[in-house]
């Protein structure tokens, strides 16, 4: 009796038709369909995990002729006469971001003698500009690999157009000549330091009182200015064995 009494409720239920995707909910007397989308206009069906807006970013790559231009370089560096054809017929011919993506990436690999090279090709561009940054790069990529006197020929070209460099640049040409050991250099780009229109930063005065450990008379000039120019800062000072002293 109780299987044919459900049976029976089971036949008696209304039937409701199954949601389909333009259906959005149900009301008395059927589903209210969605409105249809405008033409030409395209519904994402579900999130597939990419961040929107602002976060997404499409990675820029350095375009092929670039790419060819700096494997090219690379291969004719040893060979005087096929390098200085391979710029004239590939090299030359780059667009301004090309030329500018080549100078980076040779930076970027340490390949010193061929930035120096791509450097001057970007001098001689109608559409050039002195600009402090790009000397920065180069002249900071120089002193990292121990070139100096190439590093301080830039520099002069730097100087000769009128520009300064920043903290950063001073730290590292210092950082280098403290490495090739020549600390009469550093001290002399120190003295350049001084008279720039720029105000002093701490990173060239910590670069040179960490390097000079072995010259104390060097550094206690160093330190002198630096407890001058940042009072509220403090130097730690090494044992005196560190300096050979006893």
């Amino acid at each position: 009796m109780a299987a044919a009494r459900a049976l029976l409720a089971r036949l008696l239920r209304p039937k409701i038709p199954p949601l389909s995707s333009s259906h959005c909910f149900l009301r008395r007397g059927g589903p209210v369909p969605l409105p249809p989308p405008p033409v030409g206009e395209w519904r994402r069906a579900f999130h597939d995990g990419r961040p929107r807006g602002p976060l997404w970013r499409s990675k820029k790559l350095i375009g092929k002729e670039a790419l060819f231009a700096i494997q090219g370089l690379k291969r004719f560096k040893g060979d005087e006469e096929k390098l200085k054809e391979f710029v004239k017929r590939h090299v030359a011919r780059l667009l301004k971001a090309d030329k500018l993506a080549v100078l980076g990436e040779l930076e970027r690999q340490e390949e010193v003698d061929l930035s120096v090279k791509m450097f001057r090709i970007v001098q001689k561009e109608d559409w050039y500009k002195p600009d402090v940054y790009m000397y920065k790069d180069l002249i900071i990529a120089l002193a990292k690999c121990k070139k100096m006197e190439e590093a301080m020929e830039i520099w002069g070209n730097m100087r000769d157009e009128k520009l300064f460099p920043d903290s950063q640049t001073y730290a590292e040409v210092i950082r280098g000549f403290l490495r090739y050991g020549s600390p009469s250099d550093a001290m002399n780009i120190y003295e350049d330091m001084k008279r720039s229109p720029d105000p002093p930063e701490e990173l060239p005065f910590r670069v040179l009182l960490k390097g000079l450990l072995p010259h104390p008379l060097l550094r206690n000039r160093v330190k002198q200015d630096f407890e001058e120019l940042f009072p509220e800062r403090h130097i730690y000072d090494p044992p005196e064995e560190i300096f050979g002293m006893h």
